[in-house]
């Protein structure tokens, strides 16, 4: 039997209360609702636990548990609350660029959406780094708070792109065309359990927000304001209570992580 998604419980857990019209306002308030509300965090992975990608896993997880999650959570929980409420949306595959040096695999889920004529990109499952309003596909600049972004077109890709310094930075490159459940279950599994991933060797909490980005990797924690950077690394008796406190995430005491065993 199909899920229930529970637009309620989902709306309260993002401190959304505006229309519910699948208009370019709502889209606009939905997205924003949840960047700045449900972290990015793969303390599950870090915990040794699967990540699972079924609705009603993703409900539990991060709207009854209020927990976070990676992209592959984010943007499938959030396709789902769009297309309940009658929004036209596909799910797309992207390679992320930002810091690597050789090509990734399709490893990250973002969504494109169509409304009054054309698509926007919509991704709530990025970090620290990522959106907090959808950008159109028309290869302009598109400034949101102290970050600007644009999709530019590479060939047949299309590729999300941040302002920095004056020059633009490459954030993941896809093509515009849907992919399938499946094909985002293959790159979870990838992307949750094999030791060179990133998520398997590095623990993240991040959370964007209009005056602040907040990004933990490992012990490192920064607070980021436009091009003002203010960070530290962390004690270990101080890694729960931030994640506590700053993401709301209420992990257990006594819990390991992978990242720190050896």
């Amino acid at each position: 039997m199909p899920v229930d998604f529970g637009l309620e419980a989902y709306f309260e857990r993002i401190g959304f209360g505006g229309e519910v019209a699948p208009r370019l306002d709502t889209l606009f308030a939905l997205h924003f609702a949840h960047a700045t509300a449900i972290p990015f965090e793969n303390l599950d992975i870090q915990m040794g636990l699967p990540i699972r990608l079924d609705l009603a896993s993703l409900q539990d997880k991060l709207v009854r548990r209020r927990r976070g999650g990676y992209c592959f959570e984010q943007n499938t929980l959030f396709l789902s609350a769009l297309k309940t409420l009658g929004f036209e949306a596909i799910p797309c595959e992207a390679r992320v660029r930002l810091g690597a040096p050789d090509i990734l695999p399709r490893t990250h889920m973002l969504l494109l959406v169509r409304m009054e004529g054309t698509f926007w990109l919509g991704d709530v499952g990025f970090g620290g780094e990522g959106l907090l309003w959808p950008v159109p596909m028309d290869g302009e600049a598109h400034a949101q708070f102290q970050n600007t972004y644009r999709v530019a077109p590479e060939g047949a890709l299309r590729v999300l792109q941040s302002r920095h310094d004056g020059a633009w930075t490459d954030l993941y490159a896809f093509h515009p065309e849907p992919q399938f459940p499946v094909d985002f279950e293959m790159a979870n599994h990838y992307t949750s359990t094999h030791p060179d991933s990133r998520f398997v060797k590095t623990l993240t909490a991040q959370l964007p927000g209009p005056e602040v980005r907040r990004i933990l990797r490992n012990r490192a924690y920064a607070e980021i304001r436009g091009e003002q950077v203010e960070g530290r690394e962390l004690a270990p008796e101080e890694l729960l209570p931030l994640l506590r406190e700053v993401f709301g995430l209420d992990i257990p005491e006594g819990t390991r992580f992978r990242a720190f065993e050896g």
